[in-house]
C-alpha cells in the first residue's frame, strides 16, 4: 500500500524537510513546496517532484502532509493558497504541524463546511530535528479510524511509532502536553547547570555527574552533550519552543498554572535578546552569562 500513496509536503523546514526526504527515499512519489523555493529545489534534485503552489502540490497526492510555524500559516495555505481546493476527493490531510486546540479545532471547521469528502487527521508529532531525520518520530495521531489503514504505511516511514489517541483534537492537545514536560527538562537542565555555576563548580564537573543518572533521560542526555559542547545550534528552536509552551496555557483558565507562566515569561526574555533561533539549550548560557 505504501507504495501506492502519492504524498504532498507542504513546509520544508526543520521537521518538513527531513519527512520529505525520508518519504523519497522510501520510493513514495512525493511532491514538495515551499514558501522558500529554494529548500523544495534541493528535495526535487533527490527525486521528489516541486510544485509552484500549494495547489499544484496536491492535485494528485492521495496523503498532504502540512508541516509549518503555526496555525496562520496552515490557514493560509489552505485558503488564500488554494490547498483545501484543490485536493482530490477522498485524499486525506495530515496536519503535522503544532498548531494547539484552537487552531486545530478552525481547521476541523473549515474542512467540515468546504471539503466533508476530505479526510483530516490531527497528527503532530513528539520528537526534534535529530528523530525526524532517523525517521524516529513518535506521531500522535487523531482522526477517523476508517484513515489508520491508509495512513499507516506513510507514518510507518516517518516515525518509530504511531499512538492514535482518539478523535481530531486529540492529538494536539496530546503534543501541548508532551511539549510542556519537554519545557520544564530543559529548563530544568538549564537552571541546574547555571546553579552550579552560581556554586562555584565547573561546568563540565556538572555534565560528568549528570553521565548515567537515572534521572538523565536519552533526550536530555543528548541536551546535555550539546551543552557540553556549547552547540546551541537548533533542533527544537527556542522560539517554537516558547510558542508551544504560549499554546499549551491558551488552552487553559488564566493563572491555573504559574511555574509555566514562570517559565514562558524567562523564556520570552531570552528571546528578546535575539536567542530565539537557538536551540532551547540555549537557555543555559543565558543563564550563565
Amino acid at each position: 500500500m505504501a507504495e501506492r500513496l502519492r504524498v504532498a509536503v507542504l513546509g520544508l523546514g526543520g521537521m518538513g524537510r527531513p519527512m520529505a526526504t525520508n518519504l523519497v527515499r522510501a520510493g513514495l512519489p512525493t511532491f514538495v513546496w515551499n514558501r522558500s523555493p529554494e529548500r523544495a529545489r534541493e528535495i526535487g534534485e533527490h527525486g521528489a517532484e516541486v510544485a509552484d503552489t500549494p495547489a499544484d502540490a496536491v492535485r494528485r497526492a492521495d496523503v498532504v502532509i502540512t508541516m509549518v510555524t503555526d496555525a496562520d500559516a496552515v490557514l493560509s495555505i489552505a485558503t488564500d493558497q488554494g490547498m483545501l481546493a484543490a485536493m482530490p476527493q477522498g485524499a486525506i490531510w495530515a496536519q503535522m504541524s503544532t498548531i494547539g486546540v484552537a487552531g486545530t479545532e478552525r481547521l476541523a471547521r473549515l474542512v467540515s463546511e468546504q471539503r466533508p469528502d476530505v479526510v483530516l487527521l490531527d497528527a503532530p508529532v513528539a520528537g526534534s530535528r535529530g528523530p525526524a531525520e532517523q525517521g524516529k518520530l513518535v506521531i500522535l495521531a487523531s482522526g477517523p479510524d476508517e484513515a489508520r489503514d491508509r495512513i499507516s504505511p506513510l507514518f510507518d516511514v516517518l516515525g518509530q511509532r504511531t499512538a492514535w489517541v482518539g478523535p481530531v483534537g486529540a492529538g494536539s492537545r496530546i503534543k501541548l502536553v508532551n511539549n510542556l514536560l519537554l519545557a520544564f527538562i530543559a529548563e530544568g537542565l538549564a537552571e541546574s547547570i547555571a546553579l552550579g555555576q552560581s556554586l562555584g563548580l565547573d561546568r563540565q564537573a556538572v555534565l560528568n555527574a549528570f553521565q548515567g543518572s537515572p534521572l538523565v533521560a536519552p533526550w536530555a542526555a543528548e541536551k546535555l552533550q550539546r551543552i557540553g559542547q556549547s552547540d546551541y545550534s537548533p533542533q527544537y528552536p527556542l522560539s517554537l519552543a516558547l510558542k508551544d509552551v504560549d499554546l499549551a496555557l491558551e488552552g487553559v483558565e488564566a493563572d491555573r498554572f504559574p511555574v509555566a507562566d514562570s517559565l514562558a515569561a524567562q523564556w520570552r526574555w531570552v528571546v528578546e535578546r535575539g536567542l530565539g533561533g537557538e536551540d532551547v539549550t540555549v537557555v543555559t548560557r543565558a543563564l550563565e552569562d
